[in-house]
């Protein structure tokens, strides 16, 4: 099995920074794409960030100039660094493996890791 750990939210002021980590165990061979997704109350779940395992990035016109995704193969561990946060960046963010190529050939579809809370004041 493959498992996602997100952890570095919490309580920011507004145009402050917060650097979140996706941290993935288990039977790993490659991630591949990963993706950073957000839910705040009341609304569906929203794409923020994804990143190639050769390093491509895309990313909602939300967080386009202000957040940034990369990852460490080596730590199989991915990142979002947010700057200049705003209020309505406020949300539980999660993170995403499309497909995991597992050890064995094993393949592992839509991992979700347990999500962080990111609270932005204002």
């Amino acid at each position: 099995q493959v498992q996602l750990v997100e952890s570095g939210g919490g309580l920011v002021q507004a145009g402050g920074s917060l650097r979140l980590s996706c941290a993935a165990s288990g039977s790993i061979f490659s991630l591949n794409t990963m993706r950073w997704y957000r839910q705040a109350p009341g609304k569906q779940r929203e794409l923020v960030a994804s990143i190639t395992s050769g390093g491509s990035t895309v990313y909602a016109d939300s967080g386009k100039g202000r957040f940034t995704i990369s990852r460490d193969n080596a730590k199989n561990t991915v990142y979002l660094q947010m700057n200049s946060l705003k209020p309505e960046d406020t949300a539980v963010y999660y993170c995403n493996a499309p497909e995991v190529y597992g050890t064995g050939s094993q393949r592992y579809y839509n991992v979700w890791g347990q999500g962080t809370q990111v609270t932005v004041s204002s």
